[in-house]
């Protein structure tokens, strides 16, 4: 899972950042916002399970919700064959983590002025639901992804 977020660009308000580079770009986009740390999220096919594009789109609207006014940007992730959009969120890492894990995300990709971008990993942790909010586990209902003791990887 590693490689395939290292070979992610991530982009957002013009800038793109790639693991384990710095990003002239990135940097001039989090000083004109004033944010000293920022991360990408998403709330696109929760665990990797892939899902029809409006479900998506009504995840990333909750997910922007949830965000309370801390969305630098929006952009896309793209690898190949493949591309899910995302929200560049302003501030500690670990709060975004923890809206990526509500999310239900194996990750969010972590940045800051000068530094190179930082996947962190390890967000998804079996649970007895795969629902962490009453809208959430609405949805699941009307065909949201199955329940963790049934997918394969």
């Amino acid at each position: 899972m590693r490689a395939a977020y290292a070979r992610t660009d991530y982009e957002a308000g013009g800038a793109v950042a790639h693991i384990g580079r710095r990003s002239a770009g990135m940097d001039a986009l989090l000083r004109r916002h004033g944010a000293r740390h920022a991360a990408f999220v998403t709330a696109w096919n929760p665990y990797s399970h892939p899902m029809p594009r409006g479900w998506n789109d009504r995840m990333l609207a909750r997910l922007r919700e949830a965000a309370r006014g801390r969305v630098l940007a929006e952009g896309w992730g793209r690898g190949k064959g493949w591309a899910e959009r995302h929200l560049l969120l302003a501030g500690d890492p670990r709060w975004i983590a923890r809206l990526g894990r509500r999310f239900r995300q194996h990750a969010v990709v972590a940045v800051a002025p000068r530094r190179p971008a930082r996947i962190i990993l390890g967000l998804s942790t079996p649970r007895a639901t795969t629902g962490t909010d009453a809208r959430t586990r609405r949805d699941e209902g009307a065909g949201g992804p199955p329940p963790l003791a049934a997918r394969t990887w």
